[in-house]
Parts: C-alpha cells; structure tokens; sequence
C-alpha cells in the first residue's frame, strides 16, 4: 500500500463508522500496546486557543531538549500536519509505517466483530504509536470535540491538564449554554491532576472550578489581570505576565493576535507546573522558543498585507475583532466563508458591527458542509453599508480582494477549511493569484 492509498483509505472512514466511547478507545489503544504509557502526557481542551497553546508549549519542551509528540486537528493540507514529532509532521514513510500496523490491528478487531474505529479514533492511535516508536518523553494531545468523551481522553493519567476558553460552537453536540460546554471541556480534568484554565468567563469559571474541586485537582485560573499587553504590532506581541515581579520582564510572541497572550500564559504556567524547580527552567531559553512560534492559519502574514485567521465561531470573531481593534485597523478587506454547522449569522453580526470593512468578499467552501455563498452574501448585505462582492470560487475571490485591495490589508477567515484552501492556492499558484480574476492562470 502506498501512502496515497493510506490516506485514502483514511479519509473514507467516516463513510462506514461512528465515534465510540472510551472504554472502545482504552482497548483499541492496548491492542496497539498501550504506546506512550511512559511519557508526560499534557492534555488541552477549550473552544478556542487549543493548538496555540499546545504549539507554545512544544516549542518550549523541544528548545529544553525533550523528545516530545504532539496530536493536534483538523490539518489545513495533509493528514500528516496532525501528528508532530519534536518540530516536524510525521513523514510520508513513518506515517504509512503506523498505518499499516494500526490497519492490521482494527483488521483483526474486524474478526473478532468489533466495529472499526471512527477517522478520529484511528489518527489518534496512529499518533500514539508514532509518539512511542520515537520515544517521547512529552505528548501533547488536543482534543477534537469536546473533552469529557473525547478519544483523547482515554489515555487515564496526564500530568496536567489546560483548559483555553469557553465560548458557543459545536452546540448541536456539546450544549447550548457557556455552563453546558464548559462542562464538556472540563471533562478531561482526572483526579489530583493539576488543571490551568482560562478563568475570563465567570460562568465557564464556575463550572471548571467546581469540577475540579469534586477531583481534588489543584486548580490555576488565569484571569484578566495574567498578563497585560506592553505593546502590539503587525509582527509581534510583548507582554508582561500578571505578578508584581514579573511586571517589567518582557516576552514576546510572534504576530498580531491579542488573544495569544492568554494562550502563551496559559502554556507558561502549565509548564511551570510541569518544572516546578527554578533551576529546570532557563528563563532565556523558554522566552526564545516562546517568540519563536508561528501557529500556521492564526492572524498568520501568509503573503506581506495578506493575514489567514481561522476564527470560525462567535467567540473567535469577537477575538478577531478586539485585535484589529488594538491595531487601529481602518477599512481593511475581509475575505469570509463559512460551514453550515457554525453560527454564521452571530459572526457577520460581528464582523458588520465591529470590523467596519471597507470591502468584504463572500467565498464558499469546496465541501458538502460549506454555506452557499449567495446566502452568505445576503446576510451580509443585511448588515453593512459597504460593498459586498460575492465570489464563489475561492481562488477568484482571494484574487478578487488582491486586485481590490486599494493599499488596504486583508484578512481571510470564517473557517479553517477555508484557511487550508487558500494556503493550498497560495502554495500552487503563488503570484498567478491576481493574474487568475482575469483568466490568466
């Protein structure tokens, strides 16, 4: 079997199966051997900010020169972007290696009658093998939906746990209340396991807490004073972290999303749980690894002027919004798409209310689940006065806000697929880009 074939096989998962419970999930992982039982398992859930966090602290693990994993979802291009060991993703050969020996395994699970494991599941046990062939003295899971039945939280005893914020998304599944959610996500706290969490949200707050209470887990919340912004530019972040002491001790985090602050703190003091001695941490070499991150579709400068940013919840565009607020952007181009199983409306709302673009260009997703671009183009319309240029193909509508541009800068965001199409078009087409809008490329 080839790789192509792997990953094939990989993506025609969800046509034949369904998510399993964690008791399924255990025992798919002791067929497998258990892989990883020996590492430090660090383990993130949270509606926004789960990878950000999770990339801070790989970044600083690997800059300590530690072995370390990392799962991490959805990908933007190739399944390998999911499973990271030390600083790169899985490569083509490794990959198809775990893949035949998970493939053997859920064969013989087939024989005994059992069901297959769903896409999910399946990348989750082919990244803790890969994760135990390397010997990883460190794993970073993030989870994919949730936490409390998330596959990820079959493995039974992390070291700690972190928890970023807690806003509306995944609703159908996950409850229609910040209380219902947070619950969710405050599944993945274990007994006497120390949980960091982003305490900004009194509600989430109170769930989180009260969670780990019940488990005798100790508990740091990090709340709207953990940090302070010094300053914020296109290119960077410096902050300061929220004790008297450190108030004048500088770090710094690559790029122009104010939310990271929070994400990098969170990160910091997991670690620090993790080092709880002074002399394991070099402070030296933690702030170079820290700034040294760039987390790929997050306010990510992907051509000069051009930013990719994710935000496909309320939540993240109101995250999105506050940044652009602290930038003095003025008139930018917004470039949005959307799925339909995202609170599209609440984000226009946002997006008219708060942004005020001067241009925004309405795309659609290549995917069964992407909101058709005319409806999107409706609602906008009911919400701004500026233009709305509707462009459902992707690469027209990226070459449509180029060419419109005007001096102005632009962003793309709305959804990681979207995200993951426009770096794709980049990548193939790179400056043929602006020529495609007139049937050029």
């Amino acid at each position: 079997m080839t790789y192509e074939e792997a990953a094939a096989y990989i993506e025609g998962i969800p046509r034949f199966t369904k998510k399993h419970d964690l008791s399924y999930v255990a025992d798919f992982l002791a067929r497998l051997g258990n892989p990883g039982a020996d590492s430090q398992v660090i383990h993130v859930a949270g509606t926004n900010g789960k990878g950000s966090v999770c990339a801070y602290m790989r970044a600083v693990l690997l800059a300590m020169g530690k072995r370390t994993g990392f799962f991490t979802s959805p990908h933007l291009i190739r399944l390998n972007e999911r499973i990271v060991i030390g600083d790169d993703e899985i490569g083509d050969e490794e990959f198809l290696a775990v893949f035949r020996q998970v493939k053997e395994t859920v064969d013989g699970m087939a024989e005994e009658g059992l069901s297959h494991p769903s896409y999910f599941e399946f990348l989750f046990g082919m990244a803790m093998l890969a994760f135990g062939r390397a010997g990883a003295e460190y794993i970073i899971l993030e989870t994919g939906l949730g936490g409390r039945l998330d596959a990820t939280s079959a493995v039974p005893h992390p070291a700690v746990t972190v928890i970023t914020s807690i806003s509306l998304d995944h609703t159908a599944y996950l409850g229609n209340t910040v209380e219902e959610i947070a619950a969710e996500k405050a599944g993945i706290i274990r007994e006497g396991v120390p949980v960091v969490f982003d305490g900004t949200d009194p509600r989430a707050a109170k769930v989180i807490e009260e969670q780990a209470a019940r488990l005798h887990a100790a508990c740091r919340k990090l709340g709207k004073n953990a940090y302070e912004i010094r300053e914020i530019t296109r290119k960077h972040i410096a902050f300061s972290r929220g004790s008297a002491y450190d108030r004048n001790d500088l770090w710094t985090i690559s790029g122009c999303g104010v939310y990271q602050a929070m994400n990098a703190s969170l990160a910091l003091t997991a670690l620090e749980i993790l080092f709880p001695e002074a002399g394991e941490r070099d402070p030296a070499v933690w702030k170079k690894a820290l700034a040294s991150v760039v987390w790929e579709g997050r306010m990510e400068e992907i051509r000069p002027g051009i930013f990719l940013d994710g935000a496909h919840n309320p939540g993240a565009a109101q995250a999105f919004a506050d940044t652009l607020e602290a930038l003095g952007e003025e008139s930018p181009v917004l470039l949005f798409s959307a799925v339909s199983d995202k609170e599209y409306e609440k984000i226009a709302d946002i997006l008219c209310g708060r942004v005020k673009a001067g241009l925004y260009i309405i795309t659609q997703i290549q995917d069964a689940r992407g909101v058709p671009a005319r409806e999107l183009g409706r609602i906008f319309r009911e919400r701004t006065d500026s233009p709305v240029l509707v462009e459902p193909d992707p690469a027209r509508a990226l070459a449509a806000a180029v060419s419109n541009r005007r001096g102005r800068r632009i962003y793309c965001l709305g959804s990681l697929y979207l995200i993951g199409e426009l770096k794709r078009i980049l990548t193939e087409q790179g400056d043929c880009v602006q020529r495609r809008l007139k049937d050029r490329c």
